[in-house]
């Protein structure tokens, strides 16, 4: 657990009480780690699958990607839910979900029950994904709130390695349910979590009436109740037009929530189609081809896992430091080059070891700074009133990228080549580089009134009246 300054956040919550946000964090986050388990974990366990249900390229395809349109349902569903029952009752409910789609995926006998458990599955992630950076902000502090955001994109590539470490124990016998079958565990603890140990968030509750709520919730205690506080301060110091802005989706179309969503949405998509989850997926795949056994992609897959968590505590040490907007800059930078290269050496045919390496650096590029300040950012530039669906609507259009790039991507690597196809997502980073250095705000340190002024000012729009 990361060790937090006594100094950090405002005196009135001592050190305790910061180290159990902490704690409360990484169970909120084990959310995230399913996200990066169920979406890992399909990569090893595709190759043992398809030769036992006989599966087409198309549907070896429909298998990972079903979880991703499954994810963009429960996005969508996950921001009203969280609104209406809360964000720890939703926590619980997603881990009985997971479970679900867990049991039903380890005792599939055909093809349609494969599909129909990663759809459920699908449900869980996605929901899971827009729940988890909202519920992360608002029991935390802004003074350390990037490193407790940044926590979730953490777990996701600890449950990405995790599943990485199953597959290649299980290679050796082929056993695909057991792969998946170990994501059991941690729904439980998600389950167990929500309904014994997590607090409601602080922001859901102020907007009910304040501290009721808390008591007799295990967990809550004085650290809640003082964190109530502070949002119902921060709620009485927010300008007219901030407190006047509806609820629901609806929240979404008012004209001071509009660049917090454009920004929101675009760094959503360029997420996705910069090409990460086509490594994420398909590594041992592509390393296959080099000719590679089975149990051997998979292995090498295990370093990818690696770098993509050791670029991320990386990063969990330095959003809080040199902030959001530099690591977004410079991982899209990286992304751009190492792609380019990572295409240019299989059109080459050079040595399977160059595009391993290329694919690790691109990794890298990414974990640490694309990865974790989209997350880190929709639990941060949305409003306070806005802050589920807005999460909700961002991590949709990440799904629906998500989705088309990981349903498209043989398909286009058979039409045009998979050097080729890279390029294309080199060409999308160094978009998603403008897009960041013109749009993107600081975020660090600040409240919701203070990264506005920014919004407003980058995209050419007046200050509020009166403000």
């Amino acid at each position: 657990m990361p060790d937090v300054p006594d100094a950090a956040g405002p005196p009135e919550i001592r050190a305790a009480g910061k180290r159990r946000i902490w704690f409360w964090a990484v169970l909120i986050a084990v959310g995230g780690f399913l996200f990066g388990f169920d979406t890992g974990v399909i990569s090893g366990a595709l190759l043992f699958i398809k030769t036992d249900f006989h599966l087409s390229a198309f549907e070896q395809g429909s298998v990972v990607s079903v979880l991703v349109l499954g994810a963009m349902v429960g996005a969508l569903a996950a921001g009203r839910l969280a609104d209406r029952i809360g964000r720890r009752r939703l926590i619980g409910l997603e881990g009985v979900v997971f479970l679900i789609g867990t049991l039903i995926a380890v005792l599939s006998t055909e093809y349609w029950m494969l599909v129909a458990a990663r759809a459920v599955l699908g449900l869980a992630v996605g929901a899971a994904s827009a729940t988890v950076p909202p519920y992360l902000s608002e029991i935390s502090l802004k003074e350390f709130r990037g490193r407790v955001l940044a926590l979730n994109q953490l777990m996701i590539t600890v449950g990405i390695l995790v599943a990485y470490v199953i597959n290649l124990v299980f290679a050796g016998s082929g056993n695909w349910r057991a792969m998946i079958g170990a994501g059991a565990v941690p729904a439980l603890l998600m389950v167990v979590s929500s309904l014994w140990i997590l607090p409601e968030s602080p922001t859901w509750l102020a907007t009910r009436g304040g501290r009721g709520g808390t008591h007799g919730r295990p967990g809550g205690g004085e650290t809640v109740e003082r964190v109530v506080e502070l949002r119902e301060e921060e709620s009485r110091e927010e300008a007219p037009q901030d407190r006047e802005l509806r609820t629901g989706w609806r929240v979404l179309l008012n004209e001071a929530v509009r660049p917090s969503l454009a920004v929101g949405l675009v760094l959503a998509a360029a997420q996705q189609f910069g090409g990460i989850n086509t490594i994420i997926y398909y590594a041992p795949t592509i390393i296959e081809r080099t000719g590679l056994t089975a149990s051997n992609a998979i292995f090498y897959s295990i370093a990818i896992g690696v770098i993509n968590l050791a670029a991320t505590v990386v990063a969990l040490r330095l959003i809080d430091r040199a902030g959001r907007r530099a690591l977004l800059v410079f991982s899209y930078a990286a992304m751009a080059v190492t792609m380019a290269l990572l295409g240019l050496s299989i059109v080459s045919d050079w040595h399977p070891v160059v595009t391993l390496v290329f694919m690790v650096l691109y990794i890298a590029g990414y974990a640490v700074g694309a990865g974790p300040v989209f997350w880190t950012m929709i639990g941060e530039v949305f409003p306070p009133q806005a802050g589920a669906v807005g999460s909700g609507a961002s991590t949709a259009v990440n799904w629906v990228s998500n989705f088309i790039v990981s349903l498209a991507f043989l398909s286009v690597v058979h039409a045009i080549g998979e050097g080729q196809t890279f390029w294309i997502f080199a060409v999308v980073s160094g978009l998603a580089l403008l897009f960041s250095a013109r749009f993107v705000p600081e975020t660090k340190d600040r409240d919701y009134s203070a990264i506005d002024a920014d919004l407003r000012a980058r995209f050419g729009r007046p200050p509020p009246a009166g403000g």
